[in-house]
């Protein structure tokens, strides 16, 4: 499974690590994930991954 957000589309990026000197190196950056069981409108529940962003405000849709 990638790791991508479900809700906000947030998803692994690239760019550069750089040294004092200001040489480059390639790094990735990568979203901060939390795998959480959220509540569907049928009642049903889902185990997504949802950036932390969108966990904070979506609480009460979390399932307990």
């Amino acid at each position: 499974m990638p790791n991508v957000c479900r809700f906000t589309g947030k998803k692994t990026q690239t760019g550069n690590n750089r040294s004092h000197s200001m040489r480059a190196t390639k790094r990735t950056f990568r979203p901060n994930l939390l795998k959480k069981k959220v509540r569907l409108e049928d009642g049903s529940v889902v185990t997504v991954k949802i950036s932390s962003k969108a966990y904070k405000k979506m609480k009460g849709f979390i399932a307990a």
